[in-house]
């Protein structure tokens, strides 16, 4: 993802913005999808969620405030959501079936938010930082849980949270135009062992 709702990351070029997306959702069955509304008060009520509150508490305390006008709903081809430098946060309101779906995309989006803002000059179309935010947010939003997992179709449960982690975090860095696959690839496994023991702003993962 690309960068702080604060004051503090790269900010790329608008006609070759990098976004950080989540990784790939499977296409939504229409009456499964919240209505718009209903996503738009569950935007507000995840603003509420301990781990979104102690993530936007942070980043608070490193001079990047996020402010709820930075968060939007929007309507996206495929991802749950998204993180764009100086652009805020987008959930994909599309692709939400329920509350817990929100409240996951604001961890993931926050953390990169997080890591944008600390870092302040994170460049996006670099594959190896793209793929270390990616591997971090992916580990630490809980996104890996083996229940979410499971929930989708992947049975395996001892080893399953790395796997996972590198997965999901190899389909988010994919989608950077600026990484081919051969190159996100290659970006996950040099990075891997730093970032995936990197559990900023937490004491450990969660």
């Amino acid at each position: 993802m690309a960068s702080t709702a604060g004051d503090g990351g790269s900010v790329p070029p608008q006609a070759a913005k990098v976004e950080a997306a989540s990784a790939p959702e499977p296409p939504p069955r229409g009456p499964d999808v919240m209505p718009h509304e209903e996503c738009l008060s569950g935007i507000r009520a995840a603003l509420n969620h301990p781990t979104v509150r102690f993530l936007r508490e942070r980043m608070d305390q490193a001079g990047c405030p996020v402010w709820p006008l930075l968060i939007r709903a929007a309507t996206c081809a495929e991802s749950s959501g998204g993180y764009a430098s100086k652009h805020g946060i987008k959930v994909c309101c599309n692709q939400m079936r329920f509350q817990d779906q929100i409240n996951q995309v604001l961890i993931h989006e926050l953390i990169h938010a997080y890591d944008d803002c600390v870092v302040k000059n994170v460049d996006w179309k670099n594959c190896g930082q793209h793929a270390c935010s990616e591997i971090r947010a992916n580990h630490l939003s809980g996104d890996c849980h083996y229940k979410r997992e499971l929930l989708k179709g992947f049975m395996k449960i001892r080893g399953h949270e790395p796997e996972c982690v590198k997965r999901r975090s190899l389909a988010s860095v994919k989608q950077n135009p600026f990484c081919s696959e051969a190159a996100a690839k290659d970006a996950i496994e040099a990075v891997w062992d730093i970032c995936y023991n990197d559990t900023r702003p937490f004491d450990r993962a969660p």
